[in-house]
């Protein structure tokens, strides 16, 4: 009788093992597909966001070597406001510098009204780059006027900034002061932003005392906040819902091999921002506003860069 009774009992067991172990399977073959999946469209989405500079292939291969030796990178993100018919102009220029061996990063918001010289254009605000070339040209402007190289380059449209903010689920900031832009208002204090608010909130400048400077200060705490918020992403439900975004509005130079390296060696730097601030004045020339900066500046700007990037 005992005998019997411990047979049944090792039966139920085995098949609450069976079962709870054909959970267990069914669970790991539905992560590993959909890991699969998401791979296949994430690679899907870099290719259709992949978007090379031409005649750079010296700078591809620098840039390759600096990613296997784990050497610091510096990018440039332009937030571009592109309209039918119209290539647009970058009225955001951000310069990232990513040292991977100090986990830091220095970032730069570049004023658009800054005065410097566009290659094969002549002396003009540097936001006018993209007009005239593109990434390209933008590029080239920003590696000549700081004296410094770039490594890569991402271009978002703002209608991408609304929809990538909401994909992420919005994001947290600390205002300073509060005010109102178009239909929102903005409290002092810590506050979190949907996409169209965001959006708001970094284009306020006319009611800001500091002008330029407040609006790229709140243009870098939205994007630090940005990058921390995809970093820590954890619901795997709305990573497709990023990928549409991304791969619809966003064109860079970054690679898949690429991309991997800079979340697995890269990603710490977010944890340590520094930000820049150029220096220089407002004046008129023919009636047309522009932000001069003197040489000296540019030369400081570039020592900082520099020193970063060499730090161990």
């Amino acid at each position: 009788m005992d005998s019997r009774k411990n047979n049944r009992k090792n039966n139920k067991k085995r098949k609450w093992l069976y079962w709870v172990g054909g959970i267990f399977l069914a669970f790991i073959l539905a992560v590993v597909g959909f890991g699969f999946y998401m791979w296949n469209q994430l690679g899907n989405t870099v290719e259709t966001m992949h978007n090379p500079l031409e005649g750079n292939d010296d700078r591809y291969k620098e840039t390759e070597d600096r990613f296997k030796q784990k050497e610091s990178i510096n990018a440039l993100l332009l937030g571009v406001d592109e309209r039918a018919g119209d290539r647009g102009r970058s009225d955001t220029m951000i310069l990232l510098s990513l040292n991977p061996n100090t986990n830091s990063m220095e970032m730069l918001s570049i004023p658009r009204d800054t005065y410097v010289n566009i290659p094969g254009r002549g002396m003009d605000k540097i936001n006018h780059a993209y007009a005239f070339g593109g990434p390209e040209l933008s590029v080239q402007t920003v590696e000549e006027t700081f004296d410094i190289p770039i490594h890569v380059y991402g271009r978002i449209n703002m209608e991408g900034f609304i929809e990538g903010i909401d994909a992420i689920g919005g994001v947290t900031v600390n205002n300073t002061f509060a005010f109102k832009q178009g239909k929102y208002s903005f409290p002092e204090g810590e506050i979190h932003l949907d996409g169209k608010q965001a959006l708001e909130y970094t284009r306020m400048r006319k009611n800001d005392p500091r002008g330029d400077f407040g609006r790229n200060e709140r243009q870098r705490q939205v994007i630090a906040a940005a990058i921390d918020e995809a970093a820590d992403f954890s619901s795997i439900t709305k990573f497709g819902d990023i990928l549409e975004v991304v791969g619809s509005n966003v064109q860079t130079d970054l690679d898949m091999k690429k991309i991997q390296t800079l979340f697995s060696d890269y990603l710490g730097t977010r944890k340590n921002i520094e930000t820049l601030q150029i220096k220089g004045s407002g004046q008129k020339m023919n009636g047309v506003y522009y932000y001069v900066v003197p040489e000296s500046e540019f030369n400081r700007i570039n020592t900082e860069i520099t020193n970063h990037m060499e730090a161990k």
